[in-house]
């Protein structure tokens, strides 16, 4: 009698022990599925321009070898600066769409200022060869810039390639007009229902509030030689 309660109480204290594990498996495979977990979430914040904030002026090197600073389109209404680069798939699926902006409103007074952020040590495909190559090939009509120094981006608070800032000029100042991703679909063009960039250059244009004046840039992260 004694051995049976004994064998009883051991089955007992093992079921139970087995079904306490696969609860906690349960819980954890849940965990681990759980749209929560897979969901991309936001980037952290960051220092930098704020939609309404004055963008100081810059001079950097473009691929002519030529210094290019803001304050040389003496008859720009405001600017669209992209920070872009060559290796990143999200850049590059941009490439296009970038060149159309510079010709759809360069001559309406917007003209695109595209920067190169990136690390060429860390990335060599960014190297400034590879940007004159780059625009070369891709007959860019907008200085392609390199922020040799990397200390444009940050102030913009730039975190991705691409990363755009849309600029209007306001009594002699820059004033940050809007801040984000150029539209809402990196990889079908002809997919694209929101036109983020042109919505907030047509808006200045008409004189009218952007309606959204921050997105989240999609892209790939900058590679800063100062980053561990």
């Amino acid at each position: 009698m004694n051995k049976l309660v004994i064998l009883l109480s051991a089955a007992t204290l093992a079921f139970t022990a087995c079904n306490s594990t696969n609860t906690t498996d349960n819980k954890d495979k849940t965990a681990v599925e759980s749209p929560k977990d897979t969901t991309k979430t936001p980037e952290k914040a960051v220092s930098g321009y704020k939609v309404g904030d004055e963008a100081t002026d810059f001079s950097l090197k473009n691929v002519d070898g030529k210094q290019v600073s803001l304050a040389d389109y003496k008859e720009a209404k405001g600017y669209i600066v992209v920070f872009t680069c060559n290796h990143c798939p999200y850049a590059k699926a941009y490439e296009q769409r970038i060149v159309d902006l510079d010709k759809k409103y360069a001559s309406l007074g917007y003209p695109v200022i595209a920067i190169s952020p990136n690390d060429p040590v860390l990335e060599p495909k960014d190297s400034y060869e590879e940007m004159q190559k780059l625009a070369k090939e891709k007959k860019y009509t907008f200085p392609y810039l390199i922020d040799e120094k990397q200390d444009v981006y940050p102030k913009y608070g730039a975190t991705k390639t691409p990363h755009v800032f849309v600029l209007q000029k306001e009594n002699g100042k820059n004033i940050v007009k809007y801040i984000g991703a150029i539209d809402d679909n990196y990889e079908h063009p002809k997919e694209v229902k929101k036109k983020y960039a042109e919505l907030a250059v047509d808006a200045l244009l008409a004189g009218k509030p952007i309606e959204e004046n921050t997105t989240l840039a999609i892209g790939c992260s900058i590679k800063d030689k100062r980053a561990e």
